[in-house]
């Protein structure tokens, strides 16, 4: 088998770098055919998953974070629109929260990652694609997709030079409860139920968890065919602190703000106001007002551990 493995050199606060020398060493030691490119720009590693595939590389590994990986996955995605469907991906866990990871069963440090990438033990995973803010012709997602409140946390935890991982992201919570962050009146459609309400965030995951550790979907499947939504009606500033536990322990469901939900459509429109969004950590917008996310199903093969 042929692997390409595509490091992202300032992931982890420059972890992905220092990294190179042992991934070289133990790829070599284990007689892996590989190639390693270094990303060095936004939507690089689309470029080099695509071209990859379309080269006919058995596996696009992404060493690095959950930006690089979506950009990954999006690359392979667009390789399989023209029919190099035979590539899976594999990930490194070397990132700042490395969400995806936890989601997909992936070991979540770099040496048990690795293990299990060679390993060779794959699944079928389902995938999202969303429309809407800065991405009107869409892009795909593998996580999930924060909007409102926790998109802004993650916006303020980038800023965090000292720290990476959930640290980063409890201090991106109280920068984002003091500083910023109107919570926008919404209308949420999931499936065919309408939910209005002024909303705190709204989470639609393919995976588990965000931000380095806070579960916003503790029993979700990657493999399932639907999305698990968590909504979150807006609090005081206090309160808020008052549910962060909640989300750590994955025990949100059934606090008065908390919605559960299962979908494989969401649609949500701004009634009043905006939402800043991302997927999988990535931004989508700052000011938005509209986005729509299809669940795909199988759409991707993955190498877990």
């Amino acid at each position: 088998m042929r692997y390409f493995v595509i490091v992202n050199p300032i992931c982890g606060r420059g972890y992905g770098e220092k990294s190179i020398p042992f991934l070289e060493e133990h790829l070599h030691s284990a007689n892996v055919d590989f190639t390693l490119v270094r990303t060095e720009r936004v939507w690089h590693a689309v470029e080099l998953a695509e071209k990859a595939a379309r080269e006919g590389y058995d596996v696009v590994v992404c060493a690095s974070g959950d930006g690089t990986v979506n950009e990954a996955l999006n690359g392979l995605m667009k390789a399989r629109k023209d029919g190099f469907d035979k590539t899976a991906l594999g990930v490194i866990s070397i990132g700042t929260g490395n969400d995806f990871s936890s989601g997909m069963g992936i070991p979540t440090d770099l040496e048990h990652s690795l293990a299990a990438l060679l390993s060779n033990q794959r699944k079928k995973i389902d995938l999202g694609f969303v429309k809407g803010g800065d991405f009107p012709e869409g892009r795909y997602f593998g996580n999930g997709i924060g909007i409102g409140f926790d998109a802004a946390v993650g916006t303020a935890a980038s800023k965090v030079r000292w720290t990476r991982g959930l640290p980063a992201y409890l201090i991106g919570v109280i920068a984002t409860v003091f500083l910023y962050y109107t919570p926008p009146k919404v209308s949420i459609m999931v499936d065919d139920e309408e939910i209005i309400q002024r909303s705190l965030m709204i989470s639609v995951m393919n995976g588990k968890r965000m931000g380095g550790g806070f579960q916003m979907a503790p029993t979700s499947r990657v493999d399932d065919g639907v999305f698990d939504l968590c909504i979150c009606e807006t609090a005081s500033k206090m309160r808020i602190f008052g549910l962060i536990p909640y989300f750590l322990k994955g025990t949100q469901a059934g606090q008065p703000e908390i919605k559960m939900r299962q979908a494989k459509k969401v649609v949500v429109n701004v009634l009043d106001g905006d939402f800043p969004a991302h997927a999988d950590g990535e931004m989508l917008c700052y000011n938005g007002s509209h986005l729509e996310m299809q669940l795909l199903p199988s759409a991707l093969e993955i190498i877990t551990g």
